[in-house]
């Protein structure tokens, strides 16, 4: 009887914002405002990087796929969110919410992945200077940049074919803006607490990993700055990792609320809420971040505008 129903259920329906049957236009335009800049912002700093000499650096190479995974991540959330609120039709096919959670998943924990590439990064630049080019060669760059984008693979592919394999028995409504493991999880028909636990260590094993190794690196970046005799010599070499801690803090800090805790603990009325801070907000502020807090992009910045200003007669 489970297997049937289970078949029965070939879409789902995405309840998101629709109790805020008032102001759909509003989140409309806001939601679009937010997803313009955000895919502007990112492709100006992938432009930046990929054209300007000075800024060839692992720390750019690295923060180009960055960006690009901001557009990626954002847009497997933010366009069909604005279909919804636009047209008010809510419902998704169930492949579609396996292939909208896949590259959810794909992409952030490529991006979990990318931050712990970058912490190390920061880690030879500042610890090893003189092994710096041997530690960060353009070969390693792109083995660690490669390995990030495969064990995001590997982790969409994992979590995705693992939840849509057990019986969905109905109902179908997933109190979220899009297909979240924990809200989908909850629609799962029987006994889950095993299947839980499954993913929840996977999750933790993702997360906490790269996360310890961030740890691990800044915690020697931190022990060498404080050797650094001068205060002006400290202040420049701490300055380098500011924009990248800021980052990681806003990543993981919500990463590791929402995925390492039992389905018990989701709140329909509150985690969407904090979804839209990792999914939407945290995309359009890391362009930002980089922007105002990195001298080189900033420079980068002033060239192209003045090579795209008159000409002087």
């Amino acid at each position: 009887m489970s297997t049937n129903a289970s078949v029965a259920v070939t879409e789902f329906v995405l309840v998101g914002f629709s109790r805020l049957a008032h102001v759909q236009g509003l989140l409309f335009s806001l939601f679009l405002t937010v997803y313009l800049l955000t895919v502007t912002g990112n492709l100006l700093i992938v432009a930046l990087v990929s054209a300007d000499p000075a800024l060839q650096s692992p720390m750019y190479f690295f923060l180009r796929i960055l960006s690009a995974l901001e557009i990626g991540y954002t847009s497997v959330t933010v366009p069909l969110l604005l279909h919804h609120l636009l047209t008010g039709q809510r419902h998704i096919p169930r492949w579609g919410c396996a292939l909208q959670m896949f590259f959810f998943l794909f992409f952030g924990a490529t991006e979990c992945c990318l931050l712990a590439a970058m912490a190390y990064d920061r880690y030879a630049a500042i610890c090893e200077p003189l092994r710096y080019p041997l530690l960060l060669s353009r070969r390693v760059c792109l083995q660690l940049a490669g390995s990030a984008w495969a064990c995001g693979a590997m982790v969409g592919l994992g979590h995705t074919s693992f939840i849509f394999s057990l019986p969905f028995c109905g109902p179908n409504a997933i109190p979220h803006f899009f297909c979240e493991i924990q809200p989908v999880l909850q629609l799962v028909c029987g006994d889950t607490s095993l299947n839980e636990l499954q993913i929840i260590l996977a999750a933790a094993l993702i997360i906490l990993c790269p996360f310890g190794l961030i740890l691990s690196s800044y915690g020697r970046i931190l022990a060498t700055i404080l050797r650094i005799p001068s205060a002006a010599g400290r202040h420049k070499a701490f300055s380098t990792c500011s924009s990248h801690l800021i980052v990681v803090a806003l990543f993981y800090g919500t990463a590791i609320f929402i995925y390492i805790r039992p389905k018990a603990s989701y709140d329909p009325a509150t985690d969407p809420l904090l979804s839209l801070f990792y999914a939407v907000i945290t995309p359009i502020l890391n362009p930002i971040i980089y922007s105002l807090r990195n001298t080189d992009v900033k420079a980068a910045l002033k060239r192209t505008i003045q090579k795209m200003g008159p000409a002087e007669v």
